[in-house]
């Protein structure tokens, strides 16, 4: 590529898109939008106890410098100039917490995970504070129900449980934030004056962030008994927060003195990246979980039937802030990595697509992957999974296929509940996430919803909502969103195949599963975890007495 081709390429931003699954960097043309390279680096998930999900967060910080230094050498490969890299946005896993020491910049536990249960019992202790043990009874201030989902709640379980953090805490060291928080104070220079922030999207998934004062909230914090000073503070979705730093220990430092300008949870991201800027928009993105995010513009919409309020974004200091609905599933693509892992029915996650297409049913076979309890609309954590409806005839595709239908009966709860809130039924769906490349699921989408589904052709819609952010940003400038100078979008369309009567039909089975995985589990488990027949004293005296009175009798016959 010659010096005038890479003029032409103008300015580019990158876009750090951090996972539950994997860490990603990718860098796009500010002006055209297309996306020019990218590396993608798998995260561990720690599974200590059952219920519980842990990250490493050292290692997702290694994992994004891994990802920003191997995408800019295969953007030199290309022969593109990395100085043209004008600003890097952030998108990230939402609600998932850390706590880590300023003075030395270590963590001082490991991240837990937004689908964590470890907290039931905190919030159940907390719920016995509030009149009636009303879940809702702060909604009208976060948008939210008390739920082990979000970030105050583990944040008291951190600091009830682990000594290292309270001590920090009254010494003055400690720092709370999630995911963007520490990647944002790591790599703007961490114990050497990194800058600790967070942006309104992310702040209002933390319960302890009043949505329409945009700022932290004391009373929320004296009732989940939360120090102020150890929360990040709190900026819009665009504007420049820091400049990159060189980080010696692990030979990182290709974008040193680039700003980071744009930060936004991922579904928000994705809200902008799929350019839903005008009320009654709405997008469903298929990740580790399943988000469904319908814009309602400067009001903040409150739903009767089980969704979220939340912060769809910012864009700039003196801009105003944006809400929107949204709909919460906790298992989409776990579903299949845990197919893969767990149950080792597939190799890769792409042989699940093959496995369904091979039978085409589910053969009555229903899932309900409630592995971490019930998101929206139920907001059950006593739920758990179950595969109900087997036969002999049963097989692995046939639940295969089961599972994909599941992620697609959980879109379609969400989808009813936001078009009875709304009032105005969703015409078509627009949906983004890396299960979309899998076009059996998108089918039966479509065939379940009985609408049409709308994928566009670069399916990275999360990490471009935080590039057009970073590139928006005020001393940046280099990406317009202006609705005029937005680049057209090419989409893949799916339409329903199927007859609303059959769609109805196993919609309605699946409700029935649904309701047989519920009040399955209480937070009340055996103190020694010993669910062994001998864990009984006197029933283990019973049966080894009769093992030897028959192992006697049979010696004495002989």
């Amino acid at each position: 590529m010659a010096a005038s081709d890479r003029m032409v390429m103008g300015p580019l931003v990158g876009s750090i898109d951090q996972g539950t699954s994997s860490t990603r960097f990718l860098v796009f043309n500010a002006k055209t939008a297309e996306l020019l390279s990218h590396h993608q680096v798998e995260i561990e998930q720690k599974f200590p106890r059952e219920g519980w999900v842990e990250q490493d967060p050292k290692e997702i910080l290694k994992s994004v410098h891994e990802c920003v230094e191997r995408t800019c050498e295969k953007l030199q490969q290309l022969n593109i100039d990395i100085t043209n890299i004008k600003a890097i946005g952030v998108s990230n896993q939402r609600e998932t917490t850390v706590v880590w020491d300023k003075k030395t910049g270590e963590p001082l536990y490991n991240a837990i995970v937004w689908l964590d249960l470890r907290t039931q019992s905190t919030v159940e202790r907390l719920l016995k504070k509030i009149p009636g043990k009303n879940k809702a009874f702060f909604k009208f201030r976060t948008g939210l129900p008390i739920s082990t989902y979000f970030s105050a709640v583990k944040l008291r379980w951190l600091l009830d449980n682990v000594e290292e953090i309270r001590q920090a805490v009254d010494d003055g060291r400690a720092m709370f934030g999630t995911i963007d928080s520490w990647l944002i104070w790591s790599l703007t220079g961490g114990k050497n004056g990194g800058v600790h922030c967070t942006d309104v999207t992310n702040a209002s998934r933390t319960m302890l962030f009043n949505i329409h004062s945009l700022e932290w909230d004391p009373e929320l914090c004296q009732f989940f008994d939360i120090p102020m000073e150890i929360l990040p503070k709190v900026r819009s979705s665009s504007e420049i927060y820091g400049l990159m730093k060189i980080c010696p220990s692990l030979k990182s430092g290709a974008l040193t003195g680039v700003p980071i300008s744009g930060c936004l949870g991922d579904q928000s991201a994705a809200l902008v990246g799929q350019m839903c800027f005008q009320d009654g928009q709405a997008k469903n993105t298929y990740g580790t979980g399943c988000f469904l995010l319908c814009n309602t513009g400067q009001k903040s919409v409150f739903s009767e039937h089980g969704l979220l309020t939340t912060i769809a974004y910012k864009l700039g200091r003196d801009k105003p802030v944006c809400y929107a609905l949204e709909g919460s599933v906790a298992i989409a693509g776990a579903v299949v990595r845990w197919l893969r892992d767990n149950l080792g029915i597939v190799k890769t996650s792409q042989e699940v697509e093959k496995l369904a297409a091979e039978v085409g049913t589910s053969y009555g076979c229903y899932f309900v992957p409630a592995f971490s309890g019930l998101y929206a609309p139920y907001w059950e954590p006593s739920a758990r999974g179950i595969i109900c409806g087997l036969t002999q005839f049963t097989n692995k595709n046939h639940i295969a296929f089961a599972a994909l239908e599941a992620v697609c009966f959980q879109t379609r709860e969400i989808l009813d509940a936001i078009n009875k809130d709304c009032g105005i039924p969703l015409n078509q769906l627009q949906v983004d996430g890396g299960m979309t490349n899998n076009k059996v699921l998108m089918q039966l989408q479509s065939d379940i919803l009985c609408i049409p589904v709308v994928k566009p052709s670069m399916p990275e819609t999360t990490a471009l909502g935080a590039a057009m952010a970073a590139g928006a940003a005020e001393g940046v400038g280099i990406w317009s969103l202006n609705p005029g100078d937005l680049t057209a979008v090419t989409c893949e369309r799916f339409e329903p195949q199927i007859n609303p009567e059959e769609s109805e039909y196993r919609y309605a089975r699946w409700k029935k599963a649904v309701m047989k995985s519920m009040d399955w589990e209480t937070s009340e488990a055996p103190s020694n975890g010993d669910t062994s027949i001998f864990s009984s004293l006197p029933l283990g005296f019973f049966i080894m007495s009769s093992m030897i009175m028959l192992i006697g009798a049979k010696y004495v016959s002989g």
